[in-house]
């Protein structure tokens, strides 16, 4: 049986695990975005192999996801800077490390915090709606079709039953109504019976 490449998968979640499909890629990530960007820092930070780095690297500039800048005329040196696309990993990583200090921190607690420089308190990340602000979760969310799905490799069972939820309203729809002001929503989840 022939594999399909996740990049052809029609989901955004395949298509962004294509690319960090592995640990070390969204470490990568991590340090970059925290201030270690030079090859020779990222390679004894991470302890990993100057070969799978280098390719991991590469991978991510020819994503555009890092850049390539120079830092140093004689002798020339660069080093990896986040781009636009990069930087809007970090909620993805903040995520996924919440997630991680509360399922698999030791007994001494989360290996590092996160100060909202804003604010400045110390945050747990949540992922929240841009309209009201409140957390989203497993339990209050229901994927829509949108406009890229389709039935297809890694989609066979999940695009028939988001496709039968039927269309999502658009925003503009929604706010016509009344329901985007603080009205009364209905649930679109089916019934689990009913399945």
């Amino acid at each position: 049986m022939t594999r399909t490449p996740l990049s052809d998968v029609a989901c955004s979640i395949a298509r962004a695990t294509d690319l960090f499909g592995d640990a070390w890629t969204a470490l990568i990530m991590r340090d970059v975005l925290v201030g270690i960007r030079r090859f020779d820092e990222l390679a004894e930070d991470l302890g990993l192999s100057r070969k799978t780095l280098a390719a991991r690297l590469a991978r991510l500039v020819e994503e555009g996801v890092l850049t390539r800048e120079r830092y140093q005329a004689a002798p020339p040196r660069e080093e990896y800077v986040a781009t636009e696309k990069g930087r809007e990993l970090y909620p993805v990583l903040l995520a996924l490390m919440a997630w991680g200090d509360k399922w698999y921190a030791g007994p001494a607690g989360p290996p590092s915090r996160i100060r909202h420089d804003a604010c400045g308190h110390v945050a747990t990340p949540v992922v929240a709606c841009d309209a009201c602000r409140e957390p989203l979760t497993v339990a209050d969310t229901t994927q829509l079709p949108g406009p890229g799905g389709r039935v297809g490799p890694g989609t066979r069972l999940l695009g028939p039953l988001i496709a039968a939820r039927g269309e999502a309203p658009r925003d503009a729809d929604f706010e016509e109504s009344g329901k985007g002001s603080g009205g009364d929503v209905e649930n679109p989840r089916p019934d689990p019976s009913q399945r």
